[in-house]
């Protein structure tokens, strides 16, 4: 499953009449006509978008790495602007940004596209911004065991922009940071520099 480019979740889709039945009833609690016929597809509609969004719960994210290679490269490799799209648990609002991972290698290194695997991976659930940064570095921790994770997300969220304070265009920047980057300040210089070429 976690090799699959598009994975959905199987928990929705084997309770598809359910969600789709709360779905009616939740418009028709905030005053909706769900027999018109905008409305019409709508329950379908969501029960297919929630597929997508929550397949992370379908994914172990540490085996989203998968295979890694035995190479001696021991110096910075970042990936970053990586999109990614998830749910505040909070409020059950999107928030989207990017994420941002570089890493010391010890030995074993990664297939670069594994780490945007493994930001969807831990994104297409409901979700906090610090957990997301906090899952990210710790598995490349444990799964890679490098000299050093940083990793850095920038996030848009509109629980905060679309209703509360409705601060538009504010961003929320969180960073985790391990091993060698804990304690090197022109490490982490360099990873940041980086990031703003």
């Amino acid at each position: 499953m976690a090799g699959k480019k598009d994975y959905v979740n199987s928990m929705v889709s084997n309770n598809r009449d359910k969600i789709e039945f709360h779905i009616q009833e939740v418009l028709k609690l905030i005053g909706e006509n769900t027999e018109r016929e905008g409305l019409l597809e709508t329950p379908a509609r969501v029960t297919r978008m929630y597929e997508e969004i929550f397949a992370g719960y379908e994914v172990d994210p540490r085996e989203v790495l998968g295979v890694t290679f035995d190479e001696q490269h021991e110096e910075l490799v970042i990936v970053r602007d990586i999109d990614y799209y998830s749910q505040c648990e909070h409020h059950m609002a999107p928030f989207f940004g990017k994420a941002h991972i570089g890493y010391i290698p010890s030995g074993k290194i990664a297939g670069l596209s594994k780490l945007a695997r493994l930001v969807d991976a831990i994104t297409r659930r409901l979700q906090v911004q610090e957990r997301i940064t906090s899952q990210i570095a710790d598995i490349m921790e444990e799964v890679l065991q490098p000299h050093g994770v940083m990793v850095v997300i920038e996030g848009e969220h509109l629980c905060m922009c679309a209703r509360g304070v409705k601060k538009t265009g504010s961003k929320t920047i969180t960073s985790g940071v391990r091993g060698e980057f804990r304690t090197n300040a022109a490490l982490r210089s360099e990873f940041l520099s980086l990031l703003k070429q």
